[in-house]
């Protein structure tokens, strides 16, 4: 053992030494033969590889939260689009480069959906990148300042799919007009987007200064995404620190 971990490790296989005398128990306890072993070390350490993309990915996603439909209640929304929002998950519109809205009032789990289709494209070892829409133009906006615009615009036009969350909250200055149009025109070139709105798309036009620019950014988003409309009760009261006792 003291002579294979230093070779494993220069063979950036030191990863196998974690379950390494367990295999050997198992090989010894079921007979195997040494190309059975082989494998299941080898089977191993993919998974152990595999493992730890997808930590990193999860971890550049920068999710508010780690969310997973598994987690949704649609029993509490029984008219949310449950279908709809399965068949998103399995993230055949990121290969065909579409985009998704999902609208609806606050606390019908928008950005829960939003995240748990994040991160079940992380799973299928997609590039994925969440973020407010206000810290997005935010950031975008230190950019002019700092002579540094074009550096951080293409931080969002890399990954395969980047969610822009609460989008269209308050009007957007002729400044962030500007700086949505060239990222959704580019976007809808190189990958998908997913939004997440209060408002109904109808009313995203009216928060852009230039109607012009408006109507060039949005007709590329609006006009090329799957539609997604949450309706309901809000899920925000269950999570009220008091909320446990009162239906005990």
């Amino acid at each position: 053992m003291n002579e294979l971990q230093p070779r494993l490790k220069r063979l950036k296989l030191g990863g196998m030494l974690q379950t390494l005398e367990l295999r050997l128990d198992q090989a010894h306890q079921e007979q195997l033969g040494h190309l059975e072993f082989l494998e299941l070390l080898l089977e191993d350490e993919i998974q152990r590889r595999a493992n730890k993309a997808l930590a990193r990915r999860i971890g550049r996603a920068r999710f508010d939260e780690a969310q997973t439909l598994s987690g949704f209640d649609f029993s509490f929304n029984p008219k949310l689009p449950a279908a709809q929002i399965r068949d998103l998950a399995t993230c055949g519109f990121i290969a065909r480069k579409e985009s998704v809205l999902l609208v609806g009032p606050v606390g019908v789990g928008k950005t829960h959906i939003a995240q748990a289709i994040g991160h079940a494209a992380c799973m299928q070892g997609r590039s994925v990148l969440f973020d407010k829409t206000a810290r997005v133009l935010a950031d975008l906006g230190a950019g002019h300042l700092d002579g540094t615009w074009e550096r951080r615009l293409r931080r969002y036009l890399s990954p395969d799919l980047v969610i822009l969350d609460d989008f269209g909250l308050r009007a957007f200055t002729e400044r962030q007009g500007e700086d949505l149009y060239e990222l959704v025109s580019e976007r809808v070139r190189r990958g998908s987007t997913i939004v997440t709105s209060n408002r109904p798309p109808t009313e995203w036009y009216a928060l852009f200064p230039n109607a012009v620019l408006a109507e060039g950014a949005l007709d590329r988003l609006v006009n090329a995404a799957h539609h997604v409309t949450l309706a309901g009760k809000s899920y925000r009261p269950r999570q009220r620190p008091d909320a446990k006792e009162r239906s005990d």
